[in-house]
């Protein structure tokens, strides 16, 4: 069973201002491919503004997007996660909680921001190889 901090070596996170609008963060959001932001003052967690945060605190009340800003549309009561987590507590308590994305904080500040889709292509991926090695050991042959 891997550990978070192996599902995320060498990323890097996205972080946004309280400040900044909802329209900057959802662009960089875009640029970046991701589907949730850490929103941080300094070094410290304010709360999390995702996709889902958008549609239904943002866009669906038509709020504008240039002139709001991301603290008012955030999430603010936000579920973390530490690097030495397993991944498979990790996915229970995205399950739990309803959420697709866990910012990882270490030593009081945020690192990372793990998927749902990261954790669960780290359990197929780990699935795979013991797949690999029960075959090899049913036919003796080397992995």
């Amino acid at each position: 069973m891997h550990r978070l901090r192996e599902v995320i070596q060498q990323r890097r996170i996205l972080t946004a201002p309280p400040n900044t609008s909802v329209h900057a963060v959802a662009t960089m959001m875009s640029k970046g491919r991701i589907g949730a932001i850490a929103i941080v003052e300094g070094e410290r967690l304010l709360g999390i503004f995702s996709e889902r945060d958008l549609m239904t605190r943002a866009v669906v009340p038509r709020l504008d997007l240039g002139a709001t800003p991301v603290s008012e549309v955030m999430t603010e009561e936000v579920v973390t996660a530490a690097p030495d987590e397993s991944v498979d507590d990790c996915v229970e308590k995205m399950q739990r909680i309803k959420c697709r994305h866990l910012p990882v904080v270490e030593d009081g500040r945020v690192t990372s921001m793990v998927s749902m889709r990261d954790l669960l292509r780290d359990e197929l991926e780990e699935q795979v190889n013991e797949n690999e090695h029960l075959k090899a050991y049913l036919h003796q042959t080397p992995v």
